[in-house]
């Protein structure tokens, strides 16, 4: 059984490209082929700003919103967040979803496909990177990152790929199966 992939869109915002970026990742990766690939809108959610009483470590939630993203984080081994970059920052929409439940994502590896213009969402991704850490994940030093992003966006709304941009593909999800398989087993021998 291959391991499961969560590729999560970030932005929530009205007339956001990333489900353009999202779903061609996603297909990417499936075309990889050593993911059994997920594709997951965070807008599909409707997370308010943090409102569970309890510490989310405690896993005693009380929402609907939050036991529906819990399932879901929980279900994956391995998650690639598409995001743009907010003001050096990555989105709110991500900071509150990662926030919002913990042991969820404990021992498990993501990476970043980043987007926006000149910098293509690198600030971001360092920003969120800090973030993960404190959540047991582990980030990927690889990534994908699209400068420019709306110039490869055709009339269809489709993302268009490069060859440079595919390499990158390729490298973040080769090192990505790495940690997964490697963090998977760790999981399992305690308990997780």
């Amino acid at each position: 059984m291959l391991p499961k992939l969560h590729v999560i869109i970030c932005s929530t915002r009205p007339g956001r490209v990333g489900p353009s970026v999202a779903r061609w990742f996603s297909e990417f990766s499936s075309r990889h082929g050593k993911f059994d690939v997920e594709l997951v809108d965070l807008a599909d959610f409707n997370l308010p700003i943090y409102d569970e009483p309890l510490h989310p470590a405690q896993q005693k939630y009380e929402h609907a919103h939050t036991k529906a993203w819990s399932k879901s984080v929980a279900a994956a081994d391995a998650y690639v967040f598409v995001t743009p970059e907010y003001n050096y920052s990555p989105p709110p929409s991500l900071v509150n979803a990662l926030d919002y439940v913990y042991r969820e994502w404990n021992y498990k590896p993501c990476g970043f496909v980043s987007y926006g213009g000149v910098s293509g969402g690198l600030r971001s991704v360092q920003a969120a990177k800090l973030q993960m850490t404190t959540l047991k994940m582990m980030p990927m030093m690889e990534g994908v990152m699209i400068p420019m992003v709306a110039s490869l966006i055709d009339d269809a709304d489709t993302f268009q790929s490069n060859d440079l941009i595919d390499k990158s593909g390729v490298t973040l999800l080769d090192e990505l199966l790495r940690w997964t398989l490697g963090l998977k087993a760790m999981r399992e021998s305690i308990g997780g």
